[in-house]
């Protein structure tokens, strides 16, 4: 059934066909080469490191991606403004494309690392655009499609980049799974021109960058990755109580910030910090799958295509829980399932800690897919009704939509110290493959749990602002440039 144009919900069929189509394939592509490029590089990257070496410096390669991810994403507002959504496109596009480029032809992990950062700087920008730009390039009754199709991408990488990954990299041939990034790329930039408008509608002003939050929490980032490759323990914990000093800097000078990462009433009285905590706790949690195609590939002896769809499985539990959760409206309902969230992350890890062995054989195999599985879901029944939380936890209703989009920012933030946290803990049980999977999975269960205790806490009892996932789409696409940009 079609809909008028001022109905406030539209068609699939009106977004997919049509003068629209270009529109939706755009946004859809920037996400789906950001989303396939994680999976992808994580399937291929045990092949790599045979090749150009660097094994001690393998969770750099996803921390300086999301780090750079970050520092992007927080751009994405004034490039907009400064140069509409057709040219921020292809500036986006064209960064990506370098940095692809220059990981495909990588003769060292450190130039590696180089063409990561080059990736994340762009990809950063594509995601970010994907929901910042629905506003300014679709009618209004296609802005909850659109917002559905982009985050659909992350399904996409899901299953394509370890296909894409594992293929090229069982061939030998792992550089030219970059290539084929490459011609995705360009694909998606010769469509912008005429799917994009050349500029934003209204009036629309730059917004001051928060660069000291910035500078603190790569910071401390770093601190983390650096403590992953020293073998000395002592100076490794050092390493990690400063990136923890630093970080409670960082909250110091968000605080202050007029302008901050983090909206201000995440530092009153609000439950907005414990929503946010929950956030970083399932995120942190999620980056164990970046070491699951090594574990793979070194403790059962899978090939690269299959170690890389064994590490897509927690995210293909993600999938599975996110879509019956979201139709939870009962607000003890929807308060169990957060806290079950956190837990059922934990039972996860755990089953596949517990069933980590050397020569794992099939039965092995399946306990270590139903646990990746399980802990999926647990992230995925409790992340639809996160936005809303943050919503509702606000002191002032006009920082909804800014407490909303700092959802994916902080997202961002605790992937990327959860890949380096992921690096130190590995690299302490190096050379044992084994050892390193076990110290990995248990610390991360054992963080899961403690999750459980700050989700109880991530929902009021009372609801005081927007509840309704529709209507916080649309209040933040009314923003004509907003705060917080929303990357997938």
């Amino acid at each position: 059934m079609h809909l008028p144009n001022d109905s406030p919900s539209g068609t699939w069929r009106q977004l997919l066909r049509g003068p629209y189509l270009g529109t939706a394939a755009v946004l859809a592509g920037g996400v789906a080469l950001y989303a396939t490029n994680v999976y992808l590089t994580t399937s291929l990257l045990p092949t790599a490191i045979e090749e150009i070496g660097g094994q001690r410096y393998y969770a750099w390669t996803t921390t300086v991606f999301l780090v750079a991810s970050v520092i992007s994403s927080m751009l994405v507002s004034n490039i907009l403004t400064g140069r509409g959504p057709r040219r921020a496109y292809l500036i986006g596009l064209a960064v990506f494309a370098v940095g692809t480029a220059a990981c495909s032809v990588s003769p060292t992990m450190e130039l590696f690392l180089v063409g990561r950062m080059i990736q994340g700087l762009g990809g950063g920008l594509l995601a970010g655009l994907g929901y910042a730009v629905i506003n300014a390039a679709l009618p209004k009754h296609l802005w909850t499609r659109g917002a559905a199709l982009v985050s659909a991408m992350w399904g996409v990488g899901t299953f394509a980049g370890p296909a894409i990954g594992g293929v090229f990299a069982q061939l030998s041939i792992w550089r030219w799974a970059f290539g084929v990034l490459i011609i995705a790329t360009i694909a998606v930039a010769v469509l912008v021109p005429g799917a994009l408008p050349p500029q934003t509608v209204g009036v629309a002003t730059k917004t001051p960058v928060p660069a000291l939050s910035l500078a603190l929490l790569t910071a401390a980032a770093a601190m983390v990755s650096i403590a992953g490759i020293l073998s000395n323990l002592m100076v490794t914990a050092a390493m990690v109580g400063a990136a923890v000093v630093i970080l409670v800097a960082f909250v110091a000078a968000d605080r202050r910030a007029a302008h901050g990462i983090l909206p201000p009433s995440t530092f009153s009285g609000s439950s907005l910090k414990w929503v946010y905590l929950t956030i970083v706790v399932l995120a942190v949690a999620s980056t164990a799958e970046m070491f699951i195609p090594l574990f793979g590939q070194r403790l059962a002896g899978l090939s690269p295509i299959a170690a890389g769809f064994l590490g897509a499985a927690l995210a293909l539990g993600w999938t599975l829980g996110e879509v019956p959760s979201a139709s939870a409206t009962a607000r003890g309902v929807v308060r169990r399932i957060v806290v079950c969230g956190p837990i059922l992350v934990a039972v996860g890890l755990g089953i596949m800690a517990a069933f980590v062995t050397d020569h794992a054989g099939f039965g092995v195999l399946i306990a270590w897919t139903i646990g990746l599985l399980v802990a999926g879901v647990g992230i995925g029944v409790a992340w639809p009704h996160l936005a809303v939380a943050a919503m509702s936890s606000v002191a002032e209703p006009g920082e909804g939509p800014r407490a909303s989009a700092a959802i994916n920012t902080v997202q961002l933030i605790a992937n990327a110290f959860g890949a380096a946290l992921a690096g130190v803990l590995v690299n302490i049980g190096e050379p044992s493959a084994l050892r390193s999977a076990q110290l990995l999975l248990f610390t991360f269960a054992a963080i899961a749990i403690i999750g459980a205790a700050v989700a109880g806490r991530a929902l009021p009892r009372r609801r005081t602002t927007v509840d309704n996932p529709d209507v916080a789409l649309e209040a933040i696409a009314n923003e004509p440039q907003p705060d917080r940009p929303t990357p997938a």
